[in-house]
């Protein structure tokens, strides 16, 4: 019974080894942001709308283009007309005509196509928010792989220090110097590491599928070296303000809302354009000549319009209002996350500095135990103590290397310096 509880031991702690793990791609944190950004669907998406945007201006611009067109009529009639013998209307008669017409005042419709270069403008800053949207989850998911990795080591050494101690206490057992309750208090604690394990590698893998997601793979990615993350020399404001993607976009988009309020002005401006139209008819008549031509000049200027004008400015008004102050609440809310982030990398770094010596002093309570037990100066039951609070000290020292991990990352992202 007790070697077979032995045995049951190592074969949780080998099925639980990360050798179980299968090979998979790896990639470094720069190529992985690089490679999501270049490939994830999301961002091509975004883009359409650059397509779009330049669409909609040509569409604009043709109507302040010259435009030709040509017809061709034929008619036919029951019988010519005329009298006295001279033909006024064949009876059948062929028309070729054309129009060449082009707006030669339209200051409304100049200022439109302004405005949509603006929108181009605010479509390729939207992509550049998308991007940095993209490298963000990616460097998270990234992280997190790293973060996963680290509590699997934790558990794995948590897990033979477990093992260790139950093949102890199985000899002393055998020996007739141990107990069969220390021999199962190791057993216990060895089954409830490798489960802590597996769930460790669970929670890995889960974390390469969402790499794998992000970077367009199929199948799961693993996370390479640890990311040097460098927290910015200086947090000055002006500089910050001119990097983020959010506060670029919404500051053109603000621009573009006060250039429509700026041209409504131009809609009362008066219009005015020409038209050329010849024309050949095949068989002349007494009316018709073979060839004619009209040359036509319109000019036209609004004198009421029931308050439209006046309303489309109101509208607009309150387009740049609405506009201004999300500038100033995005502003407001960057200002937090730099304050925010910069204080987080400096916590969390002293946490991880009293971590890593809670983490110490643990590890030598369990060596001092250890040597005791063995000594039979205590029970084991100091010693499982002594190996799950120096197992819990290594986890939180992982979950303060995450932290910082992510601060520093936070940081990078609210002074726009992430991606690069």
């Amino acid at each position: 019974m007790r070697k077979s509880m032995a045995i049951a031991a190592v074969l949780v702690a080998v099925l639980a080894s990360p050798a179980r793990a299968q090979s998979m791609a790896r990639v470094e944190f720069d190529e992985a942001v690089k490679r999501a950004i270049d490939r994830n669907p999301t961002v091509a998406i975004a883009a359409t709308n650059i397509v779009r945007a330049e669409q909609v201006l040509q569409q604009i611009r043709s109507s302040t283009l010259p435009n030709v067109s040509a017809a061709a009529t034929s008619a036919t009639l029951d019988s010519s007309r005329g009298f006295e013998g001279t033909t006024t209307q064949p009876q059948s008669q062929v028309t070729l005509g054309a129009n060449v017409s082009m707006p030669i005042l339209a200051p409304a419709l100049w200022a439109s196509v302004t405005q949509q270069r603006d929108q181009i403008e605010i479509a390729n800053l939207s992509v550049n928010e998308v991007r940095q949207q993209i490298g963000i989850a990616t460097a998270q998911a990234y992280l997190q792989v790293i973060a996963f990795k680290r509590q699997v080591e934790v558990n794995q050494r948590a897990l033979d220090s477990a093992n260790a101690h139950l093949d102890y206490s199985t000899k002393r057992l055998e020996g007739g110097a141990g107990s069969r309750l220390n021999q199962l208090r190791a057993a216990q604690v060895a089954s409830s590491d490798a489960a802590r394990l597996e769930n460790a590698m669970h929670a890995v893998r889960r974390a390469q599928e969402a790499l794998g997601v992000l970077l367009v793979e199929n199948g799961p990615v693993d996370a390479g070296g640890e990311p040097l993350l460098e927290a910015p020399a200086s947090l000055d404001e002006a500089a910050w303000t001119a990097a983020r993607p959010d506060l670029i976009t919404q500051a053109a988009i603000t621009r573009a809302a006060e250039r429509t309020v700026k041209d409504t002005t131009k809609e009362w401006f008066p219009n005015g354009g020409f038209s050329f139209d010849p024309a050949y008819v095949a068989p002349a008549s007494l009316f018709s000549p073979s060839g004619s031509w009209r040359l036509s000049f319109v000019i036209s200027q609004p004198i009421f319009e029931g308050g439209r004008i006046r309303a489309n400015r109101a509208l607009r008004t309150v387009a740049v209002e609405q506009s201004k102050l999300s500038f100033t609440q995005i502003q407001i809310q960057a200002r937090s996350d730099v304050r925010l982030a910069d204080e987080s990398v400096k916590s969390f770094e002293r946490a991880l500095a009293f971590a890593r010596t809670a983490a110490q002093q643990a590890n030598e309570v369990v060596r001092i135990s250890t040597s005791a037990f063995e000594v039979g100066a205590t029970t084991n039951l100091e010693v499982i103590d002594a190996q799950r609070e120096a197992r819990d000290a290594d986890t939180l020292v992982t979950l303060a290397e995450d932290a910082v991990r992510r601060a520093k990352l936070d940081l990078l992202i609210a002074v726009g310096r992430f991606p690069r």
